[in-house]
């Protein structure tokens, strides 16, 4: 099954206690595609300019990632560089150049406009609008957002995720979207503005499923190294995202099979966990799906009781 995803496609320069990369692929679209490309195909809609290597090109496409919605324009990629602290916990932001990313309009190709699942970066809320309105007979949709869209942009946020199955934030973008500190009044507030399924990530401490039936938690993976934590968050949300889009499931059906959603959160912290082991997507390199299953066997075995 197919997921079209919307967002960054970008280069990084990252700093970390277990070493430094001053340029390497990186991206909100990217990370979700590679993640989600280990249950569905993705289409990427994306924008780069004219120093977008081939090797990158290469390495997604090698991943079954559908690259005809890549749009190259004259000009530089999107870059952003950053530091994290000692325990990776909190990071400063050095630069953040938009380039040919600042005029980004994504348009679906006609062959994208049919597919039923849908999956929007953290991109303004105003372009996500429209980017659903471009699909013809959707299945499932559904994003991300954060603090600087909830605060300066909230009529058009509210306006956007009225219209989507699922919403993916963290804690405090939950506190702060909804007013309440409480994560489960958050979360109820959350769900009456329109989307039924939400999900609270929670950083190292995992994420929390929300529906208006019942909630489900899952704790953090216990990584014996986190290398570089970039990413981490795209990759739950393609985990979770692809992996309903590979059972064809649909948010909006009355009696979505519970375990199925359990199984795509627990898909999403396997996603993320594996992207912390190296910087920024290299562990997709070589990560194969048997990898993958391995360690949802292990998320398994951990918390049954």
């Amino acid at each position: 099954m197919s997921l079209v995803v919307v967002g960054s496609v970008a280069y990084d320069g990252i700093e970390t206690p277990h070493g430094k990369v001053d340029r390497i692929l990186g991206g909100a679209a990217t990370y979700i595609a590679l993640s989600a490309s280990y249950f569905a195909r993705p289409h990427i809609v994306a924008v780069v300019g004219d120093d977008f290597a081939q090797e990158d090109f290469d390495f997604l496409a090698s991943r079954n990632i559908d690259l005809a919605g890549l749009e190259r324009v004259p000009g530089k990629s999107f870059f952003w560089s950053g530091v994290y602290s000692h325990d990776m916990n909190d990071r400063q932001t050095l630069a953040t150049e938009l380039n040919v990313f600042a005029d980004f309009d994504p348009k679906l190709p006609a062959a994208y406009r049919e597919k039923p699942y849908l999956l929007l970066g953290n991109i303004q809320p105003a372009l996500q609008r429209s980017v659903r309105a471009q699909v013809s007979k959707p299945r499932l949709v559904g994003g991300d957002t954060m603090n600087y869209w909830i605060a300066d942009y909230r009529d058009d946020l509210l306006a956007t995720i009225k219209e989507w199955d699922f919403l993916l934030i963290n804690d405090s973008e939950a506190r702060m979207l909804s007013g309440e500190n409480n994560l489960r009044r958050a979360a109820a507030k959350i769900m009456e503005m329109g989307p039924h399924t939400l999900v609270i990530k929670r950083g190292e401490y995992g994420a929390v499923l929300f529906r208006q039936d019942f909630h489900f938690m899952v704790p953090g993976y216990l990584l014996e190294n986190v290398f570089d934590p970039t990413g981490a968050g795209d990759c739950f949300a393609g985990g979770f995202a692809g992996y309903l889009a590979g059972e064809n499931v649909g948010l909006g059906d009355p009696h979505v099979d519970e375990k199925t959603l359990r199984r795509a959160v627990i898909y999403g912290s396997v996603m993320g966990s594996f992207c912390c082991e190296q910087f920024g997507p290299n562990r997709f390199r070589t990560l194969n799906r048997a990898e993958v299953d391995e360690r949802f066997q292990e998320f398994r075995d951990c918390t049954g009781f």
